[in-house]
């Protein structure tokens, strides 16, 4: 398969490339100086992608399964500034990064709908659909060069002002940058710099 000139394959047990993928990719925000962090990588398309616009980019993705697989997909497209790690957020991260993304898991799941594999921690977001989201804002600043930036992708059912609100507190100037409708939700894209 092949997005914006990046050739990818989809994995077993990985989130495949969407509509919230391509939402993020369409609108990065990038320059070629930028040291780029992807968090949850899933396939990788993203951050090969980015690694075309960027200075450098480090992947991470709590899935091993995600892991072989972006491994896979950055040797399909001989992308040489990545750098794959596993982790479960920032857990395994070092250094500091101009711009972090990150497709968050953002779908709302009731506790007797919960699944605890490496395939749903892409899309679960807990009883709200923030467990992660929260955990990611407050730690991602720590992470960030002087003037860094996020981009994460979330939806409309896990509130958006929410989101708006915490990074505003963390010393962000956040908004909303890009929004699919998509069936019963907005997809949207919210970029916030320090």
């Amino acid at each position: 398969m092949e997005y914006r000139d990046v050739e990818y394959i989809e994995c077993d047990e990985v989130y495949p490339p969407a509509e919230d993928t391509f939402l993020l990719i369409d609108n990065l925000i990038l320059d070629e100086n930028m040291d780029v962090l992807e968090i949850g990588g899933g396939s990788g398309l993203v951050s090969i992608f980015a690694s075309k616009h960027a200075n450098s980019v480090c992947v991470c993705d709590i899935n091993p399964h995600a892991i072989k697989c972006i491994e896979a997909n950055v040797k399909l497209n001989a992308s040489n500034n990545i750098n794959v790690i596993e982790s479960d957020l920032f857990e395994n991260i070092e250094g500091f990064y101009d711009l972090i993304l990150f497709n968050t898991p953002y779908l709302p799941v009731a506790e007797d709908e919960h699944v605890d594999d490496e395939y749903s921690k892409a899309w679960d977001g807990g009883v709200d659909g923030r467990k992660v989201i929260d955990r990611f804002i407050k730690e991602a600043k720590r992470y960030l060069k002087d003037g860094g930036m996020i981009q994460l992708v979330q939806s409309s059912l896990s509130d958006n002002d929410k989101t708006l609100q915490m990074l505003t507190t963390e010393g962000f100037q956040a908004e909303i940058t890009a929004t699919e409708h998509i069936f019963f939700e907005d997809i949207t894209l919210i970029s916030a710099r320090l």
